[in-house]
């Protein structure tokens, strides 16, 4: 997958605008949408701790705390290619990644968990590293594998299909039964890491089939006639959470031509490193939180925050630029958007009631 930075520019700019939830039920309190900050650059993740809300800002390198006047308070700085944020106990951990800016697309030269202990020290584990010695996609298959006789005549023989490459982007963070785990997009798996620093994988996400039409088959390079063909796509593993008994959810971001495709996808990851798609034809799921039946998604390129309950997908709120995701134990939602046309993201609460932010930082 290419950086997420470059694969946001990359994409249609979304106008910020918000709106109030879904109607509820007759006789039903209406929840309530409030706009805490708008002074965030790239939302990438939220994570909480009771009514501590924490914020990871990929655009200024910041993991900040909410404060109840709105205010972000900067709790860790300068955090190269920061995205997913998660919190357990006194415990945090971070994804980060360093990118070549002389090359188009941006090359990942360094990618990691960075994982901080209750006494502050601050351990980390090589991602990177670890797919260039294992890489665990190089059993999936990508591109077209099954051609029609007239792409491989017009394109002399060429190659149109590819195994899984050495990439690795650590992008969401999980905490699952006293370790971690990240979505790395670039891997297209699910990683498990130690507080330690011990890297093994968990689970591969498996190809998705997109067909191709014409216009995405010439974007693609390839002759008219190609329309038809099955292109595999690289997953691209974004959002990750843990429900009650340590199950867990993944979303996938399909590269293109299954980013233009609303191929989005959210999917339940077995320990025995199954995975089973619950919901499909989600746009741009970079996020997603959980509490009992229900996984809320954040769809950047679709309809705001999405919940999908017993494998239906319902509009919970529109969010223009939803980027991530985080609920509360007292079901309290919060989402973040990011404006892809360079303007502020915010930082929004969802429930019915008053919602109260605990201002102690704990550093």
């Amino acid at each position: 997958m290419r950086s997420t930075r470059t694969f946001l520019a990359a994409a249609a700019a979304v106008a910020l605008a918000l709106s109030l939830p879904a109607t509820a039920s007759a006789g039903e309190e209406p929840p309530i949408l409030q706009e805490w900050s708008s002074q965030l650059g790239a939302p990438f993740s939220i994570a909480l701790d009771g009514t501590r809300v924490y914020v990871a800002d990929g655009a200024t390198g910041t993991i900040g705390q909410l404060q109840p006047d709105g205010q972000i308070a900067p709790l860790i700085e300068g955090i190269p290619g920061l995205t997913g944020l998660a919190i357990r106990g006194a415990s945090m951990a971070w994804a980060s990644s360093v990118e070549d800016g002389s090359t188009e697309p941006p090359v990942i030269l360094e990618s990691g968990l960075n994982i901080r202990g209750p006494k502050g020290t601050v351990t980390y584990a090589d991602l990177h590293a670890y797919e260039v010695a294992n890489n665990p996609d190089a059993g999936n298959s990508y591109g077209i594998t099954d051609p029609n006789p007239c792409v491989v005549d017009a394109t002399g023989g060429a190659p149109l299909s590819y195994t899984g490459l050495i990439d690795a982007h650590a992008y969401n963070v999980a905490s699952w039964k006293g370790e971690w785990l990240v979505a790395d997009a670039g891997a297209n798996a699910v990683m498990r890491v130690t507080d330690s620093g011990q890297v093994s994988t968990l689970a591969v996400l498996p190809p998705v089939p997109v067909t191709l039409t014409a216009e995405s088959a010439g974007m693609l390079g390839l002759p008219a006639c190609a329309a038809g063909d099955t292109y595999y796509v690289e997953p691209v593993p974004t959002g990750i959470t843990v429900g009650s008994g340590g199950v867990i959810y993944v979303t996938t971001l399909p590269g293109f031509p299954g980013e233009t495709a609303s191929q989005g996808a959210l999917w339940q990851v077995g320990t025995d490193g199954s995975a089973t798609q619950i919901v499909s034809g989600l746009s741009g799921p970079t996020s997603a939180a959980v509490k009992g039946r229900d996984v809320y998604v954040a769809e950047l390129f679709g309809a705001g925050v999405t919940q999908v309950t017993g494998g239906t997908a319902s509009p919970f709120a529109a969010l223009n630029g939803a980027v991530s995701v985080a609920v509360a134990s007292n079901g309290t939602v919060w989402a973040a958007t990011m404006d892809l046309s360079g303007g502020p993201g915010t930082l929004v609460s969802i429930a019915k009631g008053k919602v109260h932010v605990n201002a102690a930082l704990v550093r």
